[in-house]
């Protein structure tokens, strides 16, 4: 088995302009968010009449890569979720994503709609709390933790690469902070 290397986190600054990121879907600002790490400032995504709401990150492609992002769910009737998008392109990506008011935790794909590929029972994460999400990419291994609990650990081929974004859904208004890619070099 090889050994592996990380390159250079690529740290994203959610409290600053939000220069070379692609809204695919949603209404994604700058904003005051209690908590947040740098200077009270995060992203947050507040469109309420959405299927599905996406921002791509500037950077990558990635092919094996490690994703962390802190996020807050503020509001949501049908839903109030964050996820971690990565190996976007061209529309198509994976996703894992936690909601605060559901007891799971799961894994996608989207490819002209969505696809679950693995799920855990969990305690909802809290509204109006911070929570950490976090993947692992390296080959068709997908690993996913929330709050630094290991809860998925899957392995799909479908997508090899592409760029990191971030997720919500329906009427979720969500903030998000310190995103962190880390690519992994085989």
């Amino acid at each position: 088995m090889g050994s592996l290397s990380v390159a250079a986190d690529v740290q994203h600054d959610l409290s600053k302009p939000l220069e070379g990121w692609e809204t695919v879907t949603g209404e994604w600002t700058i904003q005051r968010v209690p908590g947040a790490s740098r200077n009270g400032m995060g992203l947050v995504q507040s469109s309420t009449n959405n299927e599905f709401n996406v921002i791509v990150a500037p950077g990558g492609p990635y092919k094996d890569v490690l994703v962390s992002v802190r996020f807050r769910p503020i509001a949501g009737r049908e839903d109030a979720s964050a996820g971690i998008v990565f190996r976007f392109s061209e529309g198509r990506y994976y996703l894992v994503r936690a909601n605060a008011l559901e007891d799971n935790f799961r894994f996608y794909y989207y490819e002209r709609g969505r696809h679950m590929l693995g799920t855990s029972s969990v305690k909802a994460p809290a509204l109006g709390q911070w929570h950490q999400l976090q993947i692992t990419a390296k080959g068709d291994r997908v690993q996913g933790w929330l709050n630094h609990q290991p809860l998925i650990d899957e392995h799909d081929s479908r997508f090899t690469g592409g760029r990191i974004g971030l997720w919500t859904k329906a009427d979720s208004i969500t903030a998000f902070d310190e995103l962190i890619v880390t690519p992994i070099e085989s």
